[in-house]
C-alpha cells in the first residue's frame, strides 16, 4: 500500500515538478510500558524499504529497532557528522536541509536550504549503510511528536549476513530509494540555481 503511494506521488512530482506527501495507513503503536514487537514490524512493513520483506523478516529488524519521539525543531543529524544509524520515519516528519552555498555561493549562510520533507513511511541514514561516511545534510524534525525508530548499522549488517534473502532484499530497496532521492535532490538543487540566476538578474 505504502509503496503504491510512493509511486503515485512519483508521478505527480514528473506532472507538476513539485512533491506531494500522501500519508500511507497508520499502524496501531502501544505505547504503554514501551512499544511491542509486533507494533513496530507493522510499522516497518509501510516503509519504502522493508514493505516488501516477510513477516518473519520484520520480525528480525523489528528486534534491532530503538523507538524514540521527538519534537518540532529538533536536530537529528548535522551535515558533515559520522555516523552510522539508519532511522525509519513511524509517525510525523523530518526536513532535509543543507548549507546554501552548496547550491549558490550568493546565498545567504544563514538561511538553510530545505532539500526535501521525509514523511511516515520514508527512511534516512542509508548512505551511512553503504560507506559509513559523512553525512550529506541536515536532518530537523518538522512536526511535532515525530516518532523514528533507529537501527544501528553494525547490527543490521550482521543481520544482512546472516540471513542473505532479507540482505539482498534490503538491499535492492536501498538502492531503488536512494535512486530516487538523488533524481530530487538534483532537481531540488536545479531550481535553487535557477532562482538564484532569476533574481540576480532581476536586480541588475
Amino acid at each position: 500500500m505504502c509503496l503504491a503511494l510512493r509511486l503515485f506521488e512519483r508521478l505527480l512530482f514528473n506532472c507538476y515538478g513539485r512533491s506531494f506527501m500522501l500519508e500511507c495507513p497508520q499502524p496501531e503503536i502501544g505505547e504503554k510500558g514501551g512499544f511491542m514487537q509486533q507494533s513496530i514490524s507493522a510499522i516497518l512493513s509501510v516503509t519504502d524499504i522493508f514493505d516488501t520483506f516477510t513477516e518473519t523478516q520484520l520480525e528480525l529488524v523489528a528486534s534491532l529497532c530503538e523507538p524514540n519521539t521527538y519534537q518540532t525543531g529538533d536536530i537529528l543529524v548535522r551535515e558533515n557528522d559520522q555516523t552510522t544509524e539508519l532511522y525509519v520515519i513511524a509517525r510525523g516528519g523530518v526536513e532535509v536541509i543543507m548549507n546554501p552555498t552548496v547550491v549558490g555561493t550568493d546565498l545567504d549562510e544563514t538561511e538553510m536550504a530545505v532539500l526535501t520533507e521525509l514523511r511516515q513511511g520514508q527512511v534516512f541514514g542509508e548512505v551511512a549503510l553503504v560507506d559509513q561516511g559523512i553525512r550529506s545534510a541536515t536532518i530537523r524534525v518538522s512536526q511535532a511528536s515525530t516518532l523514528l525508530l533507529r537501527i544501528d548499522r553494525h547490527r543490521l549488517m550482521q543481520l544482512c549476513d546472516t540471513y542473505t534473502d532479507l540482505g539482498y532484499k534490503l538491499m535492492k530497496n536501498l538502492a531503488a530509494d536512494l535512486a530516487f532521492k538523488i533524481r530530487n535532490t538534483d532537481l531540488t538543487i536545479r531550481q535553487y540555481q535557477l532562482m538564484l540566476s532569476q533574481t540576480k538578474s532581476g536586480t541588475s
